[in-house]
């Protein structure tokens, strides 16, 4: 990307003629950047924000779905750009935090993680979203009302994946009427390197639907390495993802994947006939078991069996020695315990169960999107996918899945009662 310097030696960055929308007059609640790889969207909004910090005094919150770490955060790609333009006298950098000397500030947040931080910040000038295909609807219903200044931006960049995510959904196929939405690729990128532009033709070649998805920016079917890829495009044929309304007359099974520091995922299952009905999903973190069941109360579900994975044995010092399953019962709940099975063969027997499956299509949103993504890890070295499902934001919901398998299957095996032999009449 090329600058230019003015008679004060400040550098202003040129941008794609694209891109230069970040610059038109204040009349848009979110402007939003989205395409393929080597657009540059995340290089322009980062110099848009510098450049913009300096005009004025501003708060600029830098966000993204998870950041456990600074090493997460966009914060090495705005002091990389703060070099690049050649104005590090106007700002001063910290391994946390970048600040201006006419004080404008930039704040680094993680979203899901952090609500209750977002919730207490106040005076947010530009919000920027990084990585916005990860941000799921809950986050989004927590971020959009903090950036609540009076003509405060939020700004939205991000390879899109599958059709089905939100924020593809939310701000790409139905706009808000206040926003600037602009798809860029690396053709639109005049200063596109020609590194980048090996690889682009070498994919091209190699895997023609990934290369319109990395660098055409259009969405794909289905996630590479996608463990429940035919699964679930088998319930959208099949029109099981519906309304799923609860039956007042049926109980309801509840089957967990507990965290803390990361989430607890809740399948809400229903058995009606032949039919494995998922009424609700329901995922939280940093909150106690005491608080989920309190939540699950609100829903106005008469519970027959709450199943907890193995781990919920574990007593705890947070639990005052405890276990949740204790915690759980001392409730009033009926709990089973889902012993620990070797992955593999609880893929499979989630596997099994797909074809029962209803989803309700209002209450599991968050869910299905779990099962869309939930992806084999692969190999750094070669990239090869290899035989464990990745651990990241969508795993949990998906192990609270292959746990409903386990317990399906369980539920399948009929224990055989001993017969009552009546002695007596034999010496008759």
């Amino acid at each position: 990307m090329q600058t230019t310097r003015d008679s004060n030696g400040f550098v202003w960055p040129q941008f794609p003629s694209k891109l230069k929308c970040l610059f038109e007059p204040k009349k848009s609640r979110y402007r939003v950047l989205y395409g393929g790889r080597g657009a540059g969207k995340s290089h322009s909004v980062a110099r848009a924000l510098l450049c913009l910090g300096i005009k004025d005094t501003l708060r600029i919150l830098c966000c993204r779905e998870f950041m456990t770490s600074m090493k997460d955060s966009v914060h090495k790609l705005l002091v990389d750009q703060i070099y690049d333009m050649g104005i590090e006298a106007h700002y001063e950098i910290t391994q946390s935090s970048i600040r201006g000397l006419n004080g404008t500030e930039f704040i680094f947040a993680g979203i899901k993680n952090n609500i209750n931080g977002l919730k207490s910040i106040e005076g947010i000038d530009y919000c920027w979203v990084e990585e916005a295909n990860n941000v799921t609807q809950t986050s989004f219903d927590v971020l959009i009302p903090t950036i609540r200044k009076n003509d405060s931006e939020i700004w939205i960049t991000f390879n899109p994946e599958l059709p089905s995510d939100y924020t593809y959904k939310r701000f790409v196929i139905d706009p808000p009427t206040n926003a600037v939405v602009q798809k860029v690729n690396w053709n639109d990128n005049p200063w596109f390197p020609e590194v980048l532009d090996l690889e682009r033709q070498s994919l091209r070649t190699r895997d023609f639907e990934a290369y319109q998805n990395v660098w055409e920016g259009y969405t794909r079917s289905t996630i590479d390495g996608a463990i429940f890829a035919k699964e679930m495009q088998r319930a959208e044929q099949d029109n099981r993802i519906c309304n799923v309304p609860y039956d007042a007359v049926k109980p309801v099974i509840a089957v967990f994947d507990i965290g803390w520091a990361d989430s607890t995922a809740v399948w809400f299952v229903q058995f009606i006939g032949m039919e494995t009905r998922l009424i609700r999903y329901y995922e939280t973190n940093q909150t106690t078991i005491s608080e989920i069941l309190a939540k699950m109360q609100t829903f106005g579900y008469v519970y027959d069996t709450l199943y907890l994975p193995h781990d919920a044995q574990n007593r705890t010092i947070s639990s005052n020695g405890r276990s949740l399953e204790e915690i759980v019962r001392a409730s009033g709940y009926n709990v089973r315990i889902i012993e620990r099975t070797p992955i593999s063969d609880s893929i499979n027997a989630a596997r099994t169960i797909f074809s029962s499956c209803y989803f309700d299509k209002t209450h599991t949103t968050a869910g299905l999107d779990c099962l869309r993504h939930y992806r084999y890890d692969t190999n750094p070295e070669t990239g090869a996918f290899s035989k464990s499902p990745l651990h990241d934001q969508y795993s949990h919901g998906s192990d609270a899945f292959r746990y409903i398998g386990l317990m399906i299957q369980e539920k399948k095996v009929v224990k055989r009662k001993p017969m009552n032999y009546d002695v007596s009449s034999w010496m008759s």
